[in-house]
């Protein structure tokens, strides 16, 4: 296991940002493999979110979703937790965060917050290889510096969920009554609940949930739709093996988000009934999409839209966010940037280590808009996956997607003429002059951050 060491002049600084007066509580609400799309405000027609969509409403949400820059569970998740990129802390699949690599919670933890994390972890190399991760002990050394965590490695069996964890490094471990995501659930409101004793700790608080990731067996009351009744994104191929798929794992996908929007009302709830929803922030989002059929295809890593697009969302009490930011966004935000704009919303210093950008101006308009915002989204897949090759590309501001594999061109396409992705560019010869500006924009952005990576040029 490789060990991090943080490099000369960007150590951390020792908590509060300059002038912050009020402390906020903060927290996460985030599934797996939750597509931006599939969602009721970005209009599928597939399911009714009111919980997720009145969130959304209330606060700021991303128009076309944020971007998980690596559409893998663990790769996102060491971002998530670290604010740098991937091939700086979790590379690949089952690898774990290198000991002493700084997260999030370092920086709450300093600011005198209380720290908490409940649910999926996937960050410390355990592999399925060795024996089934429901039963793997995170060290508390490895719990990413939570004062509380009770959680799991990895686990694709929501009815036959075991946790383990507590406060200050307990180890015990237990399974969960019923279905994973409500006794999740159930721990953090009893985790809120708590909290409320101690009215001048703050707390950021995250809870990581499994589904909708596979296997799709939602309750049975949230199954709602029929195979035939699923309504197919105009990418699906007809009476391809993508729509047969779609069809036969829909019904159950879509009644997970519904069962995980059931559980997010209930978290909005239980912040009201405290009295605490009008000082807490609740960011929702994702760690990557679902395919789910477009393009032929199924699951995640590939750079298209419904794999890397997902649902992102800041909000709060509506008193809260009244006369603050609210509505729609064309941000382009990363999934590097989420870390950064966490601590933001908060009022404590981002440490320097984070690569990402602090977008919590986008709350308060009476902030200045930074300068130096960044023109393009970077997208990483460093292992080659069943479901795609090792690539690199860029989703721009101006509304292209350029990817390359090492072999030169992959993917082009102009989103806001092709949203669904239906025209790839990558080799028209009429292109071409697009295709080398994105080029070099691409290797800038490569050697900007350091990567390893040399696509061959364009033709």
């Amino acid at each position: 296991m490789s060990t991090f060491r943080i490099p000369p002049g960007r150590e951390a600084s020792n908590g509060m940002g300059q002038g912050m007066v009020e402390r906020p509580n903060v927290i996460w609400l985030f599934g797996d493999q939750h597509r931006h799309h599939a969602t009721g405000w970005a209009g599928d027609p597939n399911l009714h979110t009111p919980n997720i969509d009145q969130l959304a409403h209330l606060g700021v949400r991303c128009r076309d979703g944020a971007v998980s820059g690596n559409a893998l569970c663990c790769p996102f998740r060491g971002s998530l937790l670290t604010g740098v990129y991937p091939h700086r802390c979790i590379p690949r699949h089952e690898a774990p965060l290198p000991d002493g690599m700084p997260t999030i919670a370092e920086p709450f933890n300093r600011a005198g917050y209380d720290t908490a994390w409940i649910g999926k972890w996937h960050v410390d190399g355990g592999s399925e290889r060795d024996g089934r991760l429901a039963f793997y002990i995170v060290p508390p050394e490895r719990r990413g510096g939570f004062r509380e965590w009770v959680g799991y490695e990895n686990n694709n069996s929501q009815w036959d969920c075991w946790v383990h964890g507590g406060r200050d490094g307990a180890t015990d471990q237990w399974k969960l009554p019923g279905f994973e995501t409500d006794a999740l659930t159930d721990l953090f409101i009893d985790y809120l609940k708590r909290r409320v004793a101690d009215p001048d700790t703050p707390f950021f608080a995250a809870l990581s949930v499994q589904p909708p990731h596979w296997p799709t067996q939602c309750p049975p009351e949230f199954r709602r739709l029929r195979p035939d009744e699923v309504h197919l994104r105009a990418n699906v191929p007809p009476g391809s093996a993508g729509e047969r798929l779609a069809r036969d794992w829909g019904p159950g996908y879509y009644g997970l988000i519904e069962n995980w929007d059931m559980n997010v009302g209930r978290v909005m709830t239980a912040l009201r009934e405290l009295e605490i929803a009008h000082k807490t922030h609740v960011l929702f989002f994702a760690d990557h999409g679902e395919m789910l059929g477009s393009h032929g295809r199924n699951g995640k890593v590939t750079p298209h839209e419904e794999s890397v697009r997902i649902p992102f969302v800041f909000g709060g009490d509506d008193m809260f966010y009244n006369r603050l930011g609210r509505g729609e966004s064309d941000a382009l935000i990363n999934h590097v940037d989420i870390a950064p704009t966490t601590l933001g919303l908060c009022g404590i210093d981002v440490p320097p280590l984070m690569e990402g950008t602090d977008w919590s101006f986008l709350r308060d308009p009476r902030r200045a808009k930074p300068e130096n915002l960044p023109d393009c989204a970077y997208l990483q897949a460093i292992e080659p996956r069943e479901q795609a090759p090792a690539h690199r590309g860029i989703i721009t501001t101006d509304g292209w997607k350029y990817v390359c594999t090492e072999r030169g061109p992959w993917l082009m396409f102009n989103l806001r003429d092709d949203p669904y992705e239906m025209d790839n560019l990558a080799l028209v010869p009429g292109a071409k002059a697009e295709r080398e500006r994105l080029h070099e924009r691409l290797l800038a952005k490569i050697g900007e951050l350091d990567d390893e990576f040399s696509p061959a040029s364009p033709m």
